[in-house]
């Protein structure tokens, strides 16, 4: 478990904020008749004009800059030409980058055009279940306590959790350890510590938490072909409970 220094977070914090910058600029161009490609392209150009590099373009071949899962993908949805968004898609865009040698990485899920009832509640819910999350990344915490709040916020709600993707620590590599389970029980694994920063990102899927793997080997779907939302954020434990970098200033 690698803690982070005062100065260490600023810059995490800088990089953060360029994540969530280059996120709200491809929300806005999600719009009916854009493709998946076209929103990437746009991803990559403000990065790089700001500074900064596409994290997971070329991390372990992957080929984009975003993830763009629409629907029933999960995460790792690559990128393509031929994926044209239409009214009523639910989008899930997952971005990273590197900033003066540290990483952000940060997600949200995003209507296109009207959705539908169902859709807009998983997006509340997943929503919610990343804020309670976040709530419990206190000092002397336990990491499962993450993953716990997340659990009992979906199951309450009737979603399944995915288990088969994990948030991780995050620094001066994308994933870090520990790894971060979406589901408890509560009151196990390490303490939580100043300094430590976890990228906290709930998968839940409208049905079951089951997945498949398309044949590129990284689109993961919904198992019933359900919907399913994901959002993320990079958040640091300090004294004074959970800072959400590129979100607060301290």
């Amino acid at each position: 478990m690698l803690l982070k220094s005062p100065q260490e977070l600023a810059v995490m914090d800088r990089a953060n904020a360029l994540v969530l910058e280059t996120l709200r600029l491809v929300a806005a161009a999600a719009q009916p008749g854009v493709t998946t490609a076209e929103l990437d392209e746009l991803a990559e150009r403000h990065i790089v004009a700001r500074g900064g590099r596409p994290a997971f373009k070329g991390y372990k071949g992957y080929p984009g800059t975003l993830c763009t899962s629409v629907n029933d993908v999960i995460v790792h949805g690559i990128p393509d030409r031929r994926c044209v968004l239409r009214e009523g898609d639910l989008l899930s865009l997952d971005c990273g980058v590197v900033l003066d040698g540290f990483y952000g990485d940060a997600a949200i899920t995003v209507p296109v055009g009207t959705v539908s009832p169902e859709a807009e509640r998983l997006v509340a819910v997943t929503r919610q279940c990343l804020e309670e999350a976040i709530a419990v990344m206190q000092p002397r915490r336990r990491l499962s306590d993450v993953g716990d709040a997340i659990q009992r916020c979906a199951e309450a709600a009737g979603f399944g959790v995915v288990r088969d993707f994990v948030g991780h620590g995050i620094g001066r590599s994308l994933h870090e350890e520990p790894q971060v389970p979406n589901v408890g029980p509560a009151g196990r694994g390490p303490e939580l510590r100043p300094g430590l920063v976890l990228a906290i990102e709930p998968m839940i899927n409208a049905g079951s938490p089951g997945v498949v793997i398309d044949a590129d080997g990284w689109t993961a779907r919904t198992e019933d072909g359900k919907l399913s939302a994901h959002f993320e954020y990079s958040v640091a434990v300090t004294e004074n409970g959970p800072w959400v970098l590129g979100v607060e200033k301290r």
